[in-house]
């Protein structure tokens, strides 16, 4: 069992091996999840980039149009609150295209 202490300014220095079994390494982000069933918070590395979701989903296996996929968005998407907001440049950074 690894264990760590913190600072007098909250600071706490992950033991190597752990950061080895996390895959992380220095400039890596983690993030703090409360775990609600166990009342435990999960140290959870978020070092995965957008662009590495690319190709997780296949093809259609048949084409779809602009119409049917406007209707299972608002069939899907209903009471969901998520905007984003992106500049062509952001956009482009990030391997998407804007659409007019």
């Amino acid at each position: 069992m690894a264990s760590a202490i913190i600072t007098s300014q909250g600071q706490v220095t992950i033991p190597v091996g752990v950061l080895s079994d996390l895959g992380l390494r220095t400039g890596d982000r983690i993030d703090f999840v409360l775990n609600k069933t166990t009342g435990r918070y999960e140290l959870v590395p978020v070092t995965k980039s957008v662009k590495s979701l690319k190709g997780l989903v296949g093809k259609p296996l048949s084409p779809v149009d602009v119409e049917d996929m406007n209707a299972a968005i608002a069939a899907r998407g209903a009471g969901a609150q998520c905007t984003a907001a992106f500049d062509a440049k952001t956009a482009r950074s990030a391997g998407l295209r804007l659409i007019k």
